[in-house]
């Protein structure tokens, strides 16, 4: 408990900094006044002033801001940020005094650091730790429901067979596989170790197809585990890391994807599961939590059981130099700015669910459990949080930065600026709609956790 919450305010107070101390440099590189640079909404915990500008720590955790001369008293906005400054306003270095182009750069420059800070954390685990490959082309399940048209063949793979090649390329990683499912000019030809000819697919070479394609394979690994998360399921059943799992409810269990499926399926049922320790087998007991997310296959939302227990999978890391490093950063922030971005379409359009959005408890669960796997799976999720960060706020959304660039795209348009009480009308909406998903989220946070503890 102490783990996770110590984990969530450095997340949220890591990202928060990040981001203002953009538009705060920015401000000042452009002759800006900050009256203030405040971490937190409303009155303050600590204050102190440094120049022309205060400094403080404010009571209501969920935000920050940068307070500059000319945007100090927007109605509603200027309540949440604790008043008026005390510092005297010398006018002619107003917000609205500079140019368009100056104040987009500040509006832009707290998105900017996010991505910066992002991508320095991607570089500098590849070139640290590494990124992570899946040493294994071993094929555990295919699933014809998710098989896109012309990939039928595919249905013959068994179990434990091994992909070597696709159109020739050799394979030696998942990673691979995938990138070749990816990429590779139809028709596929898919070489499996053991048989004399290939499978042969025809999928067109479109994103959709080709995801279903790749969606469809699971890749094989042992049902051994690795991991038990404290208080959890598999924690009060007493499973221990090194287990070996070889039946479920009776069941012969033969890879760890067989295994989940039955957890995944028994939400707070009983599952008597037999497992091999230190030689001698075990019989316990899990009743796996209910928890909510995407279905990996058919990408529906859905309700799952939980045991909260990681498997030994065949990762290995790759370092790379500093020129690779640099590559994989940048790939790896668009990466995840992109899947951020699918998801929000997904939203938009209604093919995934608003159940999905997670809220400050979300964060704060997934910030302790990523802080439990290590510190460079911690620094990933802090990455991934701060891309996610970044393009939220670009979103045209009066109060967000985003919808203060509309404001001056508007503006440069008109050639002069919206009136102040249509910019305080819109932002009062933006802050309403802002409040109103964040309520949202954060009851789906408790319906998720009262589901888990008194659901059963």
């Amino acid at each position: 408990m102490l783990l996770t919450l110590a984990a969530f305010i450095v997340v949220i107070g890591v990202l928060i900094f990040v981001h203002e101390a953009g538009h705060f440099l920015a401000a000042k590189a452009v002759g800006v006044q900050v009256l203030r640079f405040s971490l937190g909404f409303g009155r303050p915990l600590l204050a102190w002033r440094r120049g022309e500008t205060e400094y403080w720590v404010s009571w209501l955790p969920i935000g920050g801001y940068v307070k500059m001369a000319g945007l100090e008293d927007e109605g509603m906005a200027g309540d949440l940020e604790g008043g008026r400054s005390g510092v005297p306003i010398d006018p002619a270095r107003a917000f609205d005094r500079r140019p368009v182009w100056a104040r987009a750069l500040v509006l832009v420059a707290g998105v900017g650091m996010n991505v910066i800070l992002a991508f320095v954390v991607y570089a500098t685990l590849a070139g640290t730790v590494g990124v992570s490959r899946t040493n294994t082309t071993q094929v555990d399940t295919v699933w014809s429901s998710v098989l896109p048209p012309g990939a039928g063949a595919l249905g013959t793979l068994r179990r434990r067979e091994r992909i070597v090649a696709i159109n020739g390329d050799s394979v030696r990683t998942w990673e691979a596989v995938e990138a070749r499912l990816a990429t590779a000019p139809g028709p596929l030809r898919i070489s499996v170790a053991g048989r004399s000819t290939p499978i042969v697919v025809d999928v067109p070479r479109e994103q959709e197809a080709r995801g279903a394609l790749i969606r469809a394979i699971d890749y094989y690994f042992p049902p051994r585990i690795e991991s038990v998360q404290p208080g959890l399921p598999g924690d009060r059943a007493r499973l221990k890391p090194g287990d070996l799992v070889v039946r479920a409810n009776g069941d012969t269990v033969e890879s760890w994807l067989q295994f989940t499926r039955i957890i995944r399926g028994s939400v707070h049922r009983p599952v008597e599961v037999r497992v091999v320790r230190d030689g001698h087998p075990l019989t316990v007991v899990i009743v796996p939590e209910r928890r909510y997310g995407l279905d990996p296959h058919t990408e529906q939302d859905v309700a799952y059981g939980f045991a909260g227990i990681g498997v030994v999978t065949p990762v290995s890391h790759q370092r790379f130099g500093l020129l690779g490093a640099v590559a994989v950063g940048a790939r790896t922030t668009a990466s995840s700015a992109g899947l951020i971005v699918s998801i929000l379409k997904g939203l938009v359009s209604g093919e995934l669910s608003v159940r999905q959005l997670g809220g400050p408890i979300a964060i704060g669960q997934q910030s302790g459990q990523a802080a439990r796997q290590g510190w460079d799976v911690f620094l990933s999720f802090l990455a991934l949080i701060s891309v996610n960060l970044a393009v939220l706020n670009l979103l045209p959304v009066p109060i967000l930065d985003g919808g203060q660039l509309v404001f001056l795209a508007a503006e440069a348009i008109r050639r002069r600026p919206l009136s102040l009480t249509l910019r305080l009308r819109l932002t009062q909406v933006g802050f309403v709609l802002i409040v109103a998903l964040m309520l949202l989220a954060t009851s789906n946070d408790l319906i998720r956790l009262f589901d888990s503890v008194f659901g059963r």
